[in-house]
Order: structure tokens, then C-alpha cells, then sequence
């Protein structure tokens, strides 16, 4: 694990920034992902990504904006909203690619674009999306405080911002259990299938060092969002935040 400060880790040791390690772990790791994915979880992840679009409901969304969408299972899920159109961006093109076969498989291509895209550069005006949705993706923003400000400078006024990440179970047994889970057999099995032996190594550690809980919603205040708020998943395994602009 390379170390850049207290809050950051990274996939790899080099002399790449995390932004563009990011990019290569995923780009390693993009035909396998949705198997591990949704197997390492056992597809309980199916279910906290329903709970979070649930959320979005009360607006109506008719544009949504994925960020860090990977192969689209987000941007896919948003559907059930009924928006006119939602846009996922990501820094991995093999993810990208993987998710633009699923939705033209599918017959979604008339409703989700997929776009190459940086969250703390987002190519679009000011005011543009009624939503925007990060499903375990803020983890692994370069700059997490630039991405947020950026998602918020593209929502509409009271658009909302609907972000699902892990988080770190404090209750025994939940918490030793995850720990163990995190820290030895997820590894085991993201080496043994995606062939990175790096990559399932950087999620645990990126969770250890990520700010949870009230640490993320002080974020969103700080930030300038409004009515924000933690729901806590599966005794705390992941977390869906709200914040309204």
C-alpha cells in the first residue's frame, strides 16, 4: 500500500497520481468485475443499490448524472425512476466499455450515455441534473472535497445527490467479521479471478481510510449541501448519503 497522506491510499507503487492508477486497476480489472462483484457480496449489493435509487423517488429526477458509473449497474438500476435520460461518466474505458455492451444488450442505449469522464473536471453547465448518483465510487476521488464541489455545481437547485459507499461496521461480531472478510478472503478471491493481485487489496484499505459516517456528511456541509444525511446498511457494511443542493 502506498501512503500519500493519513486520508489517501492507493492501488499501486508508483509514481502515477491516484487518479490515474485508479483508471489502470479498473481498466485490469473490468472483465471480471461485475462476476466479483456481485459474488463476492453474495448480491446483497443488488439490494442497497434499490434502497438508494428509493431515495431519489420523492424528486422525480428526469436527468440523472452516474459518476463513476463503471459498467452503468447504477445508471442501470436508475431506470426505475423513469427519467428522460442519465449520463454515467468514469476514468476507465475497458468499465465503459464493459457497461456499453450490457445497456445496448438491453435496449437502454436510447435513455443511459456512457461518457469517458473525470469527477473533479465534469464536462457539463452549470444546473444540468435533477440527480446525481456515486455508487463506491467516492473512495477513490483524487481530490474527494473538488469531486463533491463538482458534483454539486452541476445539480439543479435542490437537485439531489444520492452517494452509496462502504463504511465500517463498529458492532461485534459485525465488525471483526467484516474486517476478516475484507482483509482476507475478498483479496484471496480478487487475486485468484481478476489475476490483479493489487486491486482487492486497495478496497479494504480504502475503506479503513475513508470518512464515514457524520466525518462524510460534514463534508457535504462544509461543501454547501443542504438536508444531508447517513442511512446506515447491512449493521453498517455500507452507508447511502444524502445531500440536497
Amino acid at each position: 500500500m502506498k501512503v500519500l497522506n493519513k486520508e489517501t491510499v492507493t492501488p499501486y507503487n508508483s509514481k502515477e497520481t491516484k487518479k490515474e492508477q485508479v483508471a489502470e486497476m479498473f481498466d485490469n480489472i473490468a472483465p471480471t468485475y461485475d462476476f466479483l462483484n456481485h459474488s463476492l457480496s453474495m448480491g446483497i449489493d443488488k439490494l442497497w443499490r434499490r434502497k438508494t435509487i428509493k431515495m431519489l423517488q420523492d424528486i422525480h429526477p428526469k436527468k440523472i448524472l452516474d459518476v463513476a458509473t463503471g459498467t452503468g449497474d447504477f445508471a442501470i438500476a436508475s431506470l426505475k425512476l423513469n427519467p428522460e435520460k442519465i449520463i454515467g461518466v468514469d476514468i476507465s474505458k475497458e468499465m465503459l466499455a464493459v457497461g456499453q455492451q450490457k445497456i445496448e444488450k438491453n435496449g437502454y442505449d436510447n435513455v443511459i450515455e456512457l461518457q469517458l469522464g473525470d469527477s473533479e473536471n465534469l464536462q457539463f453547465e452549470n444546473n444540468t441534473f435533477d440527480a446525481v448518483t456515486v455508487a463506491y465510487g467516492v473512495r477513490n476521488f483524487e481530490n474527494l472535497e473538488k469531486g463533491l464541489t463538482e458534483i454539486r455545481r452541476v445539480l439543479k437547485p435542490n437537485g439531489k445527490l444520492a452517494v452509496l459507499e462502504f463504511s465500517r461496521p463498529q458492532s461485534f461480531p459485525i465488525k471483526q467479521l467484516f474486517n476478516f472478510y475484507f482483509k482476507n478472503i475478498l483479496p484471496f478471491f480478487g487475486r485468484l479471478v481478476s489475476k490483479d493481485t493489487r486491486a482487492y487489496d486497495y478496497l479494504p484499505e480504502s475503506v479503513q481510510v475513508f470518512p464515514d459516517g457524520k466525518d462524510f456528511t460534514d463534508i457535504l456541509d462544509k461543501i454547501g449541501f443542504k438536508a444531508t444525511k447517513c442511512t446506515r446498511l447491512s449493521f453498517g457494511i455500507s452507508s447511502i448519503y444524502i445531500g440536497v443542493k
